[in-house]
């Protein structure tokens, strides 16, 4: 019997090492305004896309998950999860959004504007 529980307890402490840990809203240190927010279809599904200002600069992201509503025009925090320059000339971005309910999601830019 104490075998069994023992088993158990490795099963439940596994699991929570897995699940992952809340977002660390230090790491989350990009100011992102959203100025317009689009949902977009791509082969019958629907994606957010939206303009931004980060550090003044104008830019277009879209949500790499699909997502079927419209993200609030507001300011959010966000990090850079990845920025790619295998060239000068060009570059691949993505930042994650934090919400307030530390729920996080991830966005590709898709654009940018002067």
């Amino acid at each position: 019997m104490q075998k069994v529980s023992l088993v158990a307890l490795l099963f439940l402490f596994s699991a929570f090492a897995w699940a992952g840990s809340n977002p660390n809203p230090a790491e989350y240190n990009v100011s992102i305004h959203v100025t317009a927010s689009h949902m977009v279809r791509e082969g019958g599904t629907f994606y957010q896309k939206m303009e931004v200002l980060i550090d003044g600069k104008k830019y277009e992201l879209q949500s790499e998950a699909p997502a079927d509503t419209l993200l609030s025009l507001s300011d959010y925090k966000a990090k850079i999860v990845r920025d790619d320059h295998k060239v000068a000339y060009e570059s691949f971005k993505v930042y994650e959004i934090l919400f307030s309910d530390q729920k996080t999601r991830r966005f590709i830019v898709v654009g940018q504007t002067e």
